[in-house]
């Protein structure tokens, strides 16, 4: 790292405000993830406790990163404004103490739940186990990258940014953001091309509905996996600029699972149903407060002739799947 980290003092003060903003992201999603689920209305399946506390989760392991960040700006910037050396030197000096150990294993740990849902809803999609067997091994190789780099940089003296830790967290960050661009690409080919399929039986205009329903689930993890980009790329350069990228990162790793999640438990979300009936038929239901506009999909279109007679099935019995999607053979 260069001497003098007037640029690194500024990135970190900067990186600290964009997370209190995506904090403030972060506390919008999850109260509207605890609102849906007290609606009287919401008559989901019990998975979906599994993601309130899936959620919660991610919330308290954001508040543990952001608060020890701001702590650690605090002490620096005022409580040891005149530390002998200046702020600098205090960086150098306490980059290991503890509890920015505990802020570097809390980001760690939310990175591995966050991935692990992408690769959950990776296997919705595909609904088939062989699609996130690579997925899975990377992601178990950057849970030992995670560990080494956090016992790296806990060391007394250690610098999260220098030495054995920082090439440590470029394998880390390497095999994560990794990760998130295979299962990314995954979840994003096979809904665009499912699309396309359909809209040559039902026509454009219900194939560009469908993509554009689909695309909210997807963008929050590209937004995720595009600042997970940024960041690798300027750790992997030793620029001071990284540890905004990082901050963003870290927010990003937080906001985007929550979104899926609001998704999931709002019934409009993709679902295993939707994937087995891709060789068949498939009709997704978004279901707003005041319409309701179907979509049918099948390998012919007299599928969704079918479409009355099987949501009232599936009105008979929501508990079964995600609410609000059906299947639909083709005749």
């Amino acid at each position: 790292m260069a001497s003098s980290m007037a640029v690194f003092q500024n990135a970190y003060y900067i990186g600290n405000t964009f997370a209190a903003i995506l904090y403030g992201v972060v506390l919008v999603l999850y109260f509207m993830i605890i609102r849906t689920m007290l609606d009287p209305a919401h008559k989901g399946p019990r998975s979906d406790k599994f993601f309130v506390l899936f959620s919660t989760a991610l919330l308290c392991l954001n508040t543990v990163f952001f608060a020890t960040d701001t702590v650690f700006g605090e002490e620096m910037w005022i409580v040891h404004a005149d530390y002998p050396g200046g702020q600098d030197a205090y960086l150098g000096d306490n980059a290991s103490v503890w509890y920015q150990t505990l802020g570097t294993a809390a980001s760690i740990v939310l990175n591995l739940l966050s991935d692990g849902l992408l690769i959950y809803r990776c296997w919705v999609v595909w609904d088939d186990i062989r699609v996130v067997v690579f997925p899975i091994l990377i992601y178990l190789g950057a849970f030992s990258a995670g560990l080494a780099q956090l016992y790296e940089s806990g060391r007394p003296n250690a610098n999260y940014f220098a030495g054995l830790a920082q090439q440590l967290g470029i394998a880390y960050t390497s095999s994560v953001i990794g990760l998130n661009v295979i299962v990314t690409t995954l979840i994003c080919g096979r809904i665009y091309f499912a699309s396309r399929r359909y809209a040559r039986v039902l026509g454009v205009e219900v194939g560009d509905e469908y993509k554009s329903a689909t695309a909210i689930i997807v963008e929050s993890a590209l937004l995720y996996t595009l600042t997970g980009v940024a960041y690798l790329v300027s750790f992997a350069l030793d620029s001071q600029t990284s540890i905004f990228f990082l901050s963003v990162y870290v927010m990003m790793t937080c906001v985007a699972p929550q979104m899926i999640v609001l998704r999931v438990i709002s019934g409009r979300a993709w679902t295993r149903d939707q994937s087995a009936a891709t060789s068949t038929g498939l009709e997704f239901t978004n279901t707003a407060a005041s319409d309701k506009s179907d979509l049918a999909f099948g390998d012919d279109a007299r599928a969704a002739k079918q479409l009355e007679l099987r949501l009232e099935t599936k009105r008979s019995n929501p508990s079964s799947t995600d609410v609000d999607v059906v299947v639909v053979e083709a005749v």
